[in-house]
This record gives structure tokens, sequence and C-alpha cells, in this order.
């Protein structure tokens, strides 16, 4: 502290002196930098922006959704990269074409990410509501160009309280308009992940769009205005259903941001010593609200874990910043879980059963998603053997069977598939087409025909390999094992 204060102690505001040197009390806290802020009482939140390490943290996570607006615009071998392709059930994603018959792939990726979502939570809490919510990250977004152009929160409080005027306008219109904007930017975006992006461009300016593309777009548009820009904080505290089951995946070693009211209590504020008076015994907190002026949901983090808390750490930074002006300690306010609180040590996240069940099936997932990566093959192959009859006897005496092939084109290239068969000795095959092409992403077929003498036959069932490759790339290719059914031996 200033050797100009040196002289300041903090009073708890409760008696009537106190009261009645408020405004003393407000301009010694502002000598030393530290502002006096009011409490949220209600209507819509306007949280101050305060620098430090979380908010920064915010701002990094933040620009990893904002970097989703680059993604269909993202080129992959003269393709869009990332293009879920629901007409056609393909999902390109960088050269790699996911069919129905890959399905699991993206259940496994749904899993693993629902699990890490539970286990983030139960380490510390709503780190995904306060990071990495889509709707966290728009609504700052949203609201710093509100300060952009209404200015403070002080500010923007009494222009709404303010009766509507050109000066009001002038400022509320472009700032509407704005948000708009954005919002069908985000729609769009969204979009564009479905269609060709630059098709869908080139159809914008040409008036081509279709119902169902217009549709989504403006209702997109105007949910992601009205959620981020009007109702805001009222979403995550009325309306998120994670909001309400986050509870369940709390215990009592989550660790959460949470107010040391050993350390802060009793409250109270600076004030001037006067002769003879005895400084009291109060706590580290100055009661400058800056804590609930910060916070984008309006919560009084004095008051314990509430259910509003997004736990995004701002009010740590606030408190911090204060206690480096006042010469305290940082950590008044501080991610600890109520084990810490209690005197007890935290256990490593390793001893924790209900982390352990969670991590266990994410790497069931993780283990799942690469084992299928890596064994996925452009080409997929599949024999449906003749099933009436299951074999013919030929009027030379030897055995045939018919099968229909089917070959999936996974690749994004067209595929000249070659059909030919490996077995005993003595047989003989037909293929309907010897060779065809297949368009990127489709299926084709044709029709196998085998013939085995009788003569040669050991068995009621003989194992052959049916062997396809494409012409156009000789290192995509696939064996598919079938069994050639005859009559019992004689």
């Amino acid at each position: 502290m200033s050797q100009d204060n040196k002289d300041l102690y903090r009073d708890n505001g409760r008696t009537g002196s106190v009261l009645d040197d408020m405004d003393t009390s407000n301009k010694n806290l502002q000598n030393i930098g530290v502002e006096i802020l009011p409490v949220h009482t209600g209507g819509t939140v306007h949280a101050k922006r305060i620098p430090g390490f979380f908010r920064k943290v915010k701002w990094i996570v933040a620009s990893m959704w904002l970097a989703l607006f680059l993604g269909p615009y993202l080129r992959w071998d003269g393709h869009q990269a990332l293009l879920f392709d629901l007409p056609n059930r393909q999902f390109h994603i960088f050269g790699l074409t996911i069919l129905p018959q890959d399905i699991w792939v993206l259940a496994m990726i749904l899993l693993f990410f629902s699990l890490l979502l539970a286990a983030t939570t139960a380490v510390a809490g709503r780190m995904w509501c306060g990071y990495a919510c889509f709707h966290t990250v728009w609504v700052d977004v949203f609201t710093w160009i509100e300060e952009k152009i209404e200015g403070q929160p002080n500010k923007r409080i009494k222009l709404d309280e303010k009766p509507m005027s050109l000066d009001k306008l002038k400022k509320k219109v472009p700032k509407h308009l704005i948000w708009l904007f954005l919002g069908l930017a985000t729609s769009f975006s969204f979009v564009a992940y479905f269609t060709d992006a630059f098709d869908l461009w080139s159809r914008l300016f040409a008036f081509e769009w279709g119902t169902t593309e217009t549709a989504i777009i403006l209702l997109l548009g105007l949910a992601t205005y009205f959620f981020a820009g009007i109702l805001r904080e009222q979403v995550c505290i009325g309306f998120c259903p994670y909001a309400r089951i986050q509870g369940a995946m709390y215990d009592t070693e989550t660790v959460v941001p949470t107010y040391d009211i050993d350390r802060g209590e009793p409250r109270g504020r600076l004030k001037r010593i006067k002769p003879g008076e005895e400084a009291p015994d109060l706590g580290d907190c100055i009661d400058c609200n800056l804590c609930v002026a910060v916070c984008p949901t309006g919560v009084d983090i004095r008051k314990g874990q509430q259910f509003g808390c997004i736990t995004c750490g701002i009010c740590i930074d606030a408190c911090d910043s204060v206690m480096d002006k006042i010469k305290k300690p940082r950590g008044l306010i501080r991610y600890a879980s109520l084990t810490e609180f209690s005197g007890k040590t935290l256990p490593p996240i390793w001893r924790r059963p209900r982390v352990l069940v969670y991590s266990g099936i994410m790497a069931f997932a993780g283990a799942m998603i690469l084992w299928g990566l890596l064994t996925m093959s452009p080409i997929d192959v599949k024999a449906l053997h003749e099933r009436s009859p299951l074999y013919v006897q030929m009027s030379d005496g030897s055995i045939q069977n018919k099968w229909v092939i089917k070959i999936v084109n996974k690749s994004n290239q067209v595929m000249q598939a070659q059909v030919s068969v490996q077995g005993m000795e003595g047989m003989t095959y037909q293929v309907e087409r010897q060779s065809f092409d297949i368009m990127a992403g489709s299926v084709g077929a044709t029709t196998l025909f085998v013939k085995i003498p009788r003569k040669l036959l050991k068995d009621v069932n003989t194992p052959i390999t049916i062997k396809v490759v494409d012409l156009n790339n000789m290192d995509i290719k696939q064996d598919y094992s079938a069994t050639f059914i005859g009559p019992r031996p004689r």
C-alpha cells in the first residue's frame, strides 16, 4: 500500500457511522486503484471485462471455435476438406471418406468426447461451460462488440434505462445489425459444412438457394442473435440441460472457483483510522464487488458454489488484481475443492474411482477410433452368396456357385475395379464385368460364377479368395475370404 494510504484500515460496513462515511471509503479505495462496483440486482448482466490469466485462456480456447468459420473453405485434393454429405451418406474428412459402413467410428468419437465432458466436470467443474461452450464463446464476442459501441457496463446500464431517442438509436441499431450479421455468418458456415461452400456462395448471388437451405440459415442465424445477444446468461441458467445435470458429476474433490471464507470474512472496506480509534480485526475481502461485476452470469461467488457459476475463473482474475493493489497474497478466490477446505489432502486423479471409470471408457473409445482410422481401407468388398440354390451341377459334372460382388469406393477418385478369384487347382471362374468403373463414394456390383469339377471337391465347404484391385491405383486392393459350397463327396 502506498505511503499516502498507510493509515487506512477496512471497516465491515455494518455500523451507522460507516454508512455515513461510505463516500469517503469509496474514495480511499479509488486512491489505490480499486473501484467500488454495485452488485447486480436483476435484468441483463453487463459484465465488466478485466485482463488476467483466465481471460487469456478463454480467448485462446474461443479462437479455436472461431476458426471453425474457416473450416468449410479448406480444400483437399481439389475437394472441400470437411464435408458432411448427408444426401449421399458420405462424410469427407481431409481425404478420408466415412460411409455408413464405418459410422461406428463417428459413434466412438461421440462416446470419447461425451466421456471427456464428464471427466473434466468431475475434475474441475463446468470447464466446458466456462471456456469452450459455443454459447459462451459467442456471448463473449457479442458483449465485446457491445462494449466497443456502447461503452463500459455503467454506461450501458444507463443507456438501457434512458427513453428511446435518436442518440440511443445511433448506438443500438449498429450493434444489433452487427449481431445479426454475425448470427447469419455463423449459420452460413454451419450449412457450408453440409454442402460445398463455394457452390453455396455462387448460388446465393444467383438467388438459387433451396427452401431448406434458406430456412436453416435464417432460423439458425436469428437463433444465434437471440440467444447470444438477447438472452445471454439466461440460457446457461434456465435452458441448458448440462447445467442441471452437472451437479450429479460433482463430488467433494471437484476443483471449482471457491471463495476462502475463513480468510475473507468478516469483510469490510478501507477507511481512515481516526486518532485513538482501534482498527477492527477483519478478513482480506474489502467488499469491492469486483468479483461479482466481472461474472458473466452475475453470480456472487462469496455466497458459495451456485447453479449459475460456469467456473470460468474470471472472478479469480478480478480478486487477484485487487489483492495485488492492497498488498495481500493472491488466492482469496481460487480453484479449490471442499476436501481442501476441510483440511484434507486432495488425492491424485488416478485414485479417484469416478475419474478412472471415465478415463477407462475414453481410452477404449480412443483405441477403437485409432484402430478404425489405421485399418480403414479406401475400398470395401462384400460377396453375397446365392442362397437358392446354394450350388448348381452343370452338364459337364462340375459344380457352380454364384456370388454378387459389391464394391464400395470410399476414396475421392474414380476406381476401376478388377475382380479375380484364387483357389484350388482346376477351378475356373467367370465375372460378368471383369473390370468396371466405380464413382467416388458410390457402390459398384457385378456377378461372379465359380466352377470346380466335382471329383476335385474333398469337402462340402471349400475356401476360396475373391480379389479386388483398383487398376488406377494398384495399392488399393482387398481380399475377401469366401466359401465354395458343393455336395457331399461320394
